[in-house]
């Protein structure tokens, strides 16, 4: 017989919608625990890593983030013992994560620990395989959907104004023709709805953060995600040399090829790194630009829920009524957008400040140890054979016309044609 379906408010979406929005009350409350640093250059700061008040902080988090998680975990089904065994693990292989990537040569290069998440759990699924105790934690939606809920707290409305008038402009023109190029690529080349529509928000908005959003707003697979994630972090890695040089060598405006890099380059720490190598307006520029990309997280989210959830309901031949739509479409969206307005409207600006730091390493957390359970949850065949490389070809063919398209408006908004060029 078929277990009946959980009552609403115990649905996985809703359960992470509370458990993020326990968190925040708990921070705005002042219950803000030490973060674990994980920034370290030479042998020295590494073994910084391990002193023992470092250790105390991660175990501390871990800790809480356990006994906040699990009456969620429990309500979907779980097993108390075989969940907290399982969630040591998978929050410690996000603590190897995280302490991977904030090496400073690593970080130079723009590899993020979501690459570093991603490969520990593929490596323990695909080596030695994965336990059943291990499995009861491996709850990628779950901690994926939790972490975006804490995400919408840090992108704040009144932050559009500061990411600067040009490169919302800039980003806004970037987004919608890009998606739209790529999206057709993805489907010239076969790829189905749901691989398009994740693999070209990954190229348009701003690289895995937006392939997350996006993920979680279609209830896309965890494999393509994956697959996804890999190819934005591959990718960057190259266009953050090259994209330099070119400027460099071609004479192009420090200006210019900031907000070309803050454009076309997917990860927050390749703009940085890759505009540190032309100056520092050009790292200054990009930055603005990226930001002003990433505020359209929430918009872009909430619009692929609206597109998906009526495709869906026609597909199935339903009257797409208020009924229908309000059950396919995913609360922990409505959670993102509920802790952006309540952070940007109804908080002092010095509280907001205050808490962004605990809030944001929270969600790295949640989104480290997501990455970590979708490579449990994969094998190496999976990807390396998935759709025959088409993706790997449609992705790079969207990040192409991005390059030139990005360039041109650079130019033209930012060169000083159409607008001031701006001062820094």
């Amino acid at each position: 017989m078929m277990s009946a379906k959980p009552v609403w408010w115990k649905q996985e979406d809703w359960l992470a919608v509370w458990l993020a929005a326990v968190t925040l009350i708990l921070v705005l409350l002042g219950a803000r625990p030490a973060m674990p640093v994980f920034k370290w250059k030479d042998a020295a700061e590494a073994a910084g890593l391990f002193s023992g008040a470092n250790l105390t902080a991660a175990a501390a988090l871990g800790l809480g983030l356990l006994v906040l998680s699990l009456p969620g975990a429990l309500w979907l089904g779980g097993n108390a013992g075989r969940y907290a065994a399982g969630f040591a693990a998978v929050y410690a292989m996000g603590l190897v994560a995280q302490g991977l990537a904030g090496n400073a040569f690593v970080n130079q290069w723009g590899l993020e620990y979501v690459i570093f998440a991603l490969a520990l759990g593929l490596f323990l699924s695909n080596a030695v395989g994965v336990p059943a105790w291990l499995a009861e934690a491996a709850r990628t939606e779950y901690y994926i959907k939790t972490g975006l809920v804490l995400l919408g707290a840090t992108i704040l409305f009144g932050e559009l104004l500061q990411a600067g008038v040009l490169g919302m402009l800039q980003a806004v023109l970037v987004v919608s023709v890009i998606w739209y190029f790529g999206y057709w690529l993805a489907r010239r080349l076969r790829l189905d709805e749901e691989f398009s529509a994740m693999l070209t928000t990954a190229v348009s908005i701003c690289g895995v953060s937006a392939a997350i959003a996006a993920c979680g707003a279609i209830q896309g697979d965890k494999k393509k995600l994956s697959y996804v994630a890999s190819v934005v972090l591959i990718v960057a890695v190259p266009m953050m040399v090259l994209q330099p040089w070119i400027v460099k060598t071609f004479g192009i405006p420090d200006v210019v090829g900031g907000a070309w890099l803050g454009g076309t380059l997917d990860t927050s720490g390749s703009v940085v790194a890759a505009g540190a190598l032309i100056s520092e307006q050009a790292m200054k520029i990009g930055t603005i630009v990226k930001f002003s990309q990433n505020v359209l997280i929430g918009v872009a989210a909430f619009l692929l829920s609206l597109w998906w959830t009526m495709k869906e309901s026609g597909a199935a031949r339903e009257k797409p009524d208020a009924r229908v739509i309000w059950e396919r479409f995913p609360k922990f969206v409505l959670g993102f957008v509920a802790a952006s307005l309540v952070f940007s409207a109804l908080l002092s600006p010095e509280l907001v400040k205050a808490t962004k730091g605990v809030i944001a390493g929270l969600r790295t957390a949640w989104f480290a140890m997501a990455f970590v359970s979708i490579g449990l949850e994969t094998k190496f065949t999976d990807l390396w054979s998935m759709e025959n490389g088409r993706p790997f070809v449609a992705f790079v063919g969207a990040q192409a016309a991005n390059v030139v398209w990005t360039l041109i408006l650079a130019y033209l908004i930012f060169g000083g044609v159409l607008f001031p060029a701006p001062q820094f």
